[in-house]
């Protein structure tokens, strides 16, 4: 059998062998998904955006117990609902 090349997936930035850290993963998301958004604009009409579309970081929190998990999930599902409440809503 012969030597198959085989394309292997990006590393993020990481030496190969180590596992990517969540900063790792939102940023590529948010690096990919803001790359076809202004592809969106310039091909679709989409609406354009002023500066950035992502916040600078991210919030991270380590859920340790059944309470922690219910009084997140409620901030999750009710947070968006109080946007237009948002001084940067526009």
């Amino acid at each position: 059998m012969g030597t198959q090349n085989v394309e292997q997936p990006p590393t993020m930035g990481q030496p190969q062998g180590i596992a990517p850290t969540v900063g790792d993963v939102v940023g590529a998301f948010k690096s990919l998904s803001t790359n076809e958004y202004i592809r969106g604009v310039k091909n679709n009409g989409w609406s354009r955006f002023n500066k950035k579309l992502w916040q600078r970081n991210y919030y991270e929190h380590i859920i340790r117990d059944e309470k922690s998990y219910y009084q997140i999930l409620e901030y999750i599902q009710t947070n968006p609902l109080k946007w237009q409440d948002d001084k940067y809503y526009v």
